[in-house]
């Protein structure tokens, strides 16, 4: 069997001009805990040609009930480095770039002057994720951030929409705030769900740096909210929506 088949599927689905647009683009995702794991792998198995992947963590038992890179063989390593493994596992062909860094100041400067097809927000940390934010925004690059997926269980809440749009999520809240200061309202998607967040499910904590709080989770919520968003990604790079998609072949 041919080498390039495995693209076979994607392409009877979207077509060779939608396939052709997928493996010209070059997406960035920052962040590769739960939601970012999940949204660069869906990335990379539709096809695209060039992805960035950023995160400065090391895996650690905790992140294993719900992060694609936990496993107890992969307890201690770092994150991009077992991702990076798995994405050209799975595309050898695949353009990857990898930043082990924590995104900050100066540093998120630097990962984003390249430009991009389009940007993931996966960072669960609100300060870098605001100047994240405002970067790309400043950059006219296309952006889908997640929001907060801890302290929920019922999928059928998630939602996508732009960031004025995003009501009934606290930390959305939160997020809509600090960038209302910096004199931005909208412009962006963000993933997001209505579902409230029980104050039992949270609990302050003073033992993880730049981490005020741990909220509890579950297997499947940051993985949907990382496929949703790649789902966005994916069907913006190819023409907007699958319905007219497939008026096109």
């Amino acid at each position: 069997m041919n080498e390039s088949d495995w693209f076979s599927r994607t392409e009877l689905l979207i077509g060779k001009e939608g396939l052709a647009k997928l493996q010209k683009a070059h997406v960035l995702i920052a962040g590769l805990g739960g939601v970012g794991g999940y949204a660069a792998e869906a990335i990379c198995r539709s096809g695209v040609g060039s992805i960035t992947i950023v995160d400065s963590d090391i895996i650690s038992t905790s992140n294993r009930n719900r992060q694609l890179v936990a496993l107890t063989s992969t307890v201690g390593q770092k994150k991009t480095g077992i991702m990076a493994q798995r994405l050209l596992d799975i595309n050898p062909a695949l353009n990857l770039r990898i930043h082990e860094i924590y995104l900050k100041d100066k540093k998120t400067e630097e990962v984003l002057s390249p430009g991009f097809d389009y940007v993931i927000d996966a960072i669960d940390t609100l300060s870098p994720k605001i100047f994240f934010i405002k970067h790309c925004v400043d950059r006219r690059l296309r952006l889908i951030s997640s929001m907060g997926s801890g302290g929920r269980l019922d999928p059928s809440r998630i939602q996508v929409g732009d960031i004025s749009d995003s009501k009934g999520c606290q930390f959305a809240q939160v997020v809509r705030k600090k960038l209302h200061v910096l004199g931005i309202r909208s412009g962006f998607k963000v993933v997001y769900s209505t579902e409230p967040v029980a104050k039992e499910t949270v609990i302050v904590t003073d033992n993880f740096p730049n981490k005020k709080s741990t909220v509890g989770t579950i297997s499947y919520m940051p993985a949907m909210f990382g496929l949703m968003a790649a789902s966005e990604v994916i069907r913006d790079l190819i023409c907007g929506n699958i319905a007219d998609l497939n008026n096109t072949h």
